[in-house]
């Protein structure tokens, strides 16, 4: 552990309800709760996950979130939030799933009980199509928090898929590692520890390795998809960024949330125009202001300090992550925190986990308009970096109208807002023509928001 629990933060149980060495392979614990049938499992007891130090399997009726919430092989607090009431999901996927957790150190994960990092799921459906998606959580949440956005949408295609927490979860992870940028660094060596792993899973079980493998995930999964297509791009065949965020040395949330941070109070109080022109300055779109104060109280202060202790701890002192909605002029406060004035080694600590554009296979980029979170300048300059690199031919990003960060909002402003769901598997669809076809998918565009059709289970790309 880096650091001692100082103070514990306010706003712990918001974040958390709003954002998530070798050994020897463990064999699998076999359970047989809600069977999908003695032959469709025959064999699980025999699977291994490799540098797994725990391992369970469970033969399911039902891998889908319909039938893990019934039988508690899911949590549906990670992925709370994350949907819209109205979405048609699939169901009725049976087989194996295997869950279990690579060595650590640290402990924030609860999960089944295990208080233990590097927590994995693994689900194998009965009928396999040859294919592997592999995501990671968004925020602070943990393995599970992908399960109705992504896992059950890909399993009723046939595909397997495998979920990580990260290797650190909570909004207490800067407290992993030993220097700053430890715990984020954990995140990129997680994902390439599970994919290898979950591939040679793959191989055990249908006695063939994958012919397709993805990657996919929103906001800080998307950061880690972008990751891994730049580093280990022969883990993969593709990927999709939904709303990733970006993380380079001059553009990062430290560099733009303090400016949400000291003006948007005073844009509340009195609609003062040059706090409202500052916001937008910063990157905040017009006409995302509806969305502002939820932002506000549930993600800018939140994420401004677990990621700037993460990432410079010594800015408050011994105070551990700051001082929650802190008046600008306070002291250390991180309202005023200013990124180009802290000392090099915060920024050698950025560099060290930021992207470059320098992908090595496929990805495309979902992008809402009013995202308060990732802006649309950060998707934009991130297909910039990608084009600077001489890869732009491997790329699109496309720009959702009325696409925000938060999905759950949508019920409050369904004339302002549209979910971002049905673009996902839209594009997930485009991905695989592109990669396995040939299909080129359309170019770069905006996609616009038609209010005469069912935005919750519909999107035209």
């Amino acid at each position: 552990m880096r650091r001692s629990i100082a103070l514990v933060m306010t706003s712990a149980t918001a974040v958390s309800t709003v954002l998530g060495a070798l050994a020897l392979p463990a064999p699998a614990e076999a359970t047989e709760q809600a069977s999908a049938g003695p032959s469709a499992c025959r064999g699980m007891q025999q699977l291994t996950v490799s540098g797994a130090e725990r391992l369970e399997a469970a033969c399911l009726s039902d891998l889908t979130t319909a039938g893990t919430i019934k039988t508690g092989h899911t949590d549906p607090s990670d992925f709370a939030g994350l949907s819209v009431p109205g979405t048609v999901n699939p169901s009725g996927v049976p087989g194996i799933q295997l869950d279990g957790y690579f060595p650590d150190t640290s402990a924030f994960n609860t999960a089944h009980g295990w208080n233990h990092d590097a927590q994995f799921v693994i689900r194998l459906p009965r009928h396999w199509n040859g294919g592997l998606v592999v995501a990671g959580p968004p925020g602070v949440r943990r393995q599970y928090a992908s399960d109705f956005t992504i896992s059950d949408w890909v399993l009723a295609q046939g595909y397997a898929y495998a979920s990580t927490d990260k290797g650190n979860s909570g909004p207490m992870l800067y407290t992993d590692g030993e220097k700053p940028g430890d715990a984020i660094a954990e995140w990129h060596s997680r994902v390439t520890e599970l994919t290898i792993a979950a591939k040679d899973v793959l191989s055990q079980r249908y006695h063939r390795e994958p012919r397709r493998t993805y990657i996919a995930g929103f906001s800080a999964a998307g950061y880690l998809t972008r990751w891994q297509l730049e580093n280990r791009p022969d883990l993969y065949d593709g990927g999709i960024a939904w709303s990733g965020l970006l993380m380079t040395p001059e553009r990062n949330l430290l560099s733009y949330l303090p400016t949400a941070l000291r003006h948007y109070p005073q844009y509340a109080a009195n609609g003062s125009q040059a706090a409202h022109q500052a916001l937008l300055d910063a990157g905040f779109p017009s006409g995302s202001e509806p969305i502002w104060e939820y932002s506000y109280r549930f993600f800018w202060d939140p994420l401004q300090r677990i990621l700037r202790e993460e990432l410079d701890p010594t800015y408050d002192g011994d105070v551990v992550a700051g001082h929650p909605f802190c008046a600008p002029g306070t002291v250390d406060c991180d309202a005023d925190y200013d990124l180009a004035a802290r000392p090099s080694e915060i920024k050698d600590a950025i560099a060290r986990i930021s992207l470059t554009g320098r992908i090595g296979k496929p990805l495309l980029t979902l992008q809402g308009t009013l995202d308060t979170a990732v802006t649309p300048r950060d998707s934009r300059l991130y297909a910039t970096m990608i084009e600077n690199q001489g890869r732009g031919a491997m790329a699109r990003l496309y720009e959702v109208e009325g696409g925000s960060h938060f999905e759950a909002l949508y019920g409050q402003h369904p004339g302002l807002l549209r979910p971002m769901l049905p673009c996902f598997r839209e594009a997930f669809g485009a991905l695989e023509q592109w990669t396995e076809n040939g299909k080129t998918p359309p170019t770069s565009r905006f996609v616009p928001r038609d209010p005469a059709v069912d935005l919750v289970n519909t999107c035209d790309l």
